[in-house]
This record gives C-alpha cells, structure tokens and sequence, in this order.
C-alpha cells in the first residue's frame, strides 16, 4: 500500500511542479542565512566572502517528494559600495528537477555610520528536466506523458532592496521576474500542453535584541506572495546564547512549524540545523518531517584580522 501511495505522490509532485497555479519556489527554514538565494542586494552585505551551503530534505520517506540544495558565495570588491554574488540551486521534485545559476549585483549606500542601504540585480538561467515518461499511470497511454522535458534552458533576471544595520534588516525582492513557459506536444491534434513558471515576491525581516550580556532575542520572518496561491509567511523566533548557541521555533502559515538549532563552532563558522512537520497538509500521514542543514563560513580579508561591526545577519 505505502508504494502505492508513493506512485500516487510522485505523480501528484511531478504535475504540481509544472503547472500554473502551483508555488513553485522552494521552501527553507534557514532563510535568514539563505538570504542572497532571494535577494540580490545582499551581496557583500558582511563585509567578507561569505559561503554558505544548504541541503533541505523535505517529507523524508514520502516518494517524490522535494529535495534541494543551494550554494551562495558572495562579497565587497573593490569599493564598499559594490557587492558581487554568485548562486546555485538544485531542485528535485517527483520526476522533474530544476536548476538555476545565477549572478547577483548590489550596490550598496551608506546612510549613517550604522546603517546601510542595497539595491540588487540578479541574472542567469534556470534547467529544467520532467522524466514524465518515467511515472506510474493508470493509463499509460495519456499523450500528456508521453514526451519529456529534457534540459530546457531558459534565462531569467530579479532585483531586489535590502536596508541593513547592526541589529535589524529588511527587504523586498523578486529574484525571478519572467515567467517562462514551457511546452508539451502531443499527437492528439498536435496539441500543446503549456506550463509556465510563476514569479514570486519577497519580504524579509528581522532584528536582534539584546536582553543581557549572555542572551539575546532573535525575531525573523519571510513572506512570499505569488498569484493563485495564498500569502505564505515564515516566522522565527530563536534565543542566542552566549553569543554561539542559537535555539529557536519556527512557523510557516498553512504549512509546517518546527525547531531550529545553530552553533559558532568559530568567529567565521556557523553550523545549523532543523527539523519541521507540516501539519497543514495530508501528506504528514506518510512522512518523517523535513530536514535541513545549512552552513556558512567567512572568508575574512587577509587586510582585516577581525571583522570590524558584528554580522548578526
């Protein structure tokens, strides 16, 4: 019964993925250290070059179900006016995957001796691949089936503000402005079938409070909007201890809450990791819960022994 079932959901995955009304976007708990795979203008926001890798594990032991990764790099060159970034993201979902390269431009304004001010291009392509002939049917003959998507390369652009200083951010982005479409012929009076990606709007936030030496309040959210799909948000609550341990709980609207858990192993490098159930969909029947690990390591300039203002984002 549970491969059964599994069929079902991979089948249900793959077309979801490719159709018009689906939010397309990949989900992440650690988005508050993800930040530069939404929004262009947070290159060289910390003042160094800064990697950071995620893999995200979602639904484990549903079949078909979504399994990403992203790596960012990104820095100040030349001026600390201009920040320079490049992202990668690899997206499995069903019997499709899709990835994307893409470089991000900022340029950076000093407002005030704290704080700072981003506006952010991005540019790349996105592949995408469907084995839709792959899947289990119950009627194997659906011409929709028939053929599949094989390395379809198509370009896309975003932009993106992003208003920073010590103890608070926030942005707007949308990191993929066209909506490409793709097509699927049949033999059926040579008909296509047409899917089309959607574009995706961001807000993020976040700020820092301090409520003793030792402890600190670290309050974030994320809230992507698309058309034909609900306003989704994330909000994140997380305590800093000592200044290297993190421990917080995590909410996204309609969907999942969990716990996350991050450590400074140095000045430089920050491990992470969560876990979330999504208790809004059907599919939590079937599943072991979502899990993700990021980590992140600056680079610092070999001119600067310390990095001069604290990054707590």
């Amino acid at each position: 019964m549970k491969t059964i079932k599994g069929k079902i959901a991979g089948l249900a995955l793959a077309l979801g993925s490719l159709t018009a009304t689906a939010q397309q976007a990949p989900m992440y708990t650690h988005y508050m250290y993800n930040t530069l795979d939404v929004n262009p203008a947070y290159a060289g926001s910390r003042d160094a070059l800064t990697v950071t890798a995620l893999n995200r594990s979602q639904w484990v032991d549903f079949k078909g179900a979504p399994v990403t990764q992203t790596l960012t790099l990104h820095a100040p060159i030349a001026s600390e006016h201009v920040g320079v970034g490049l992202s990668l993201m690899n997206d499995k979902l069903g019997a499709t995957n899709n990835s994307a390269v893409k470089a991000d431009f900022a340029f950076i304004m000093k407002l005030s001796e704290k704080s700072k001010f981003a506006l952010g291009l991005s540019a790349g392509i996105n592949v995408l691949k469907a084995n839709l002939s792959s899947l289990s049917l119950d009627q194997q003959t659906d011409p929709v089936f028939a053929n599949n998507i094989s390395n379809k390369i198509t370009p896309n652009f975003g932009f993106g503000a992003y208003y920073y200083q010590e103890r608070f951010y926030a942005g707007i982005s949308a990191p993929n402005l066209l909506e490409n479409g793709y097509s699927i012929t049949t033999q059926t009076n040579g008909k296509a079938i047409v899917a089309k990606e959607q574009r995706h709007y961001f807000f993020i936030a976040g700020t820092l409070f301090q409520l003793s030496p030792n402890l600190a309040f670290k309050p974030t959210t994320l809230v992507k909007v698309t058309s034909s799909a609900p306003i989704q948000a994330d909000v994140t609550a997380s305590f800093v201890i000592l200044n290297k341990l993190s421990l917080g709980a995590m909410f996204r609207t309609g969907d999942a809450a969990g716990f996350l858990i991050g450590f400074d192993v140095t000045e430089q490098c920050h491990i992470g990791y969560s876990f979330d159930w999504s208790y809004g969909l059907q599919t939590f029947k079937y599943n072991q819960g979502s899990h993700e690990i990021v980590i992140r390591y600056d680079f610092i300039y070999t001119s600067k022994k310390q990095i001069h203002s604290t990054r707590n984002f």
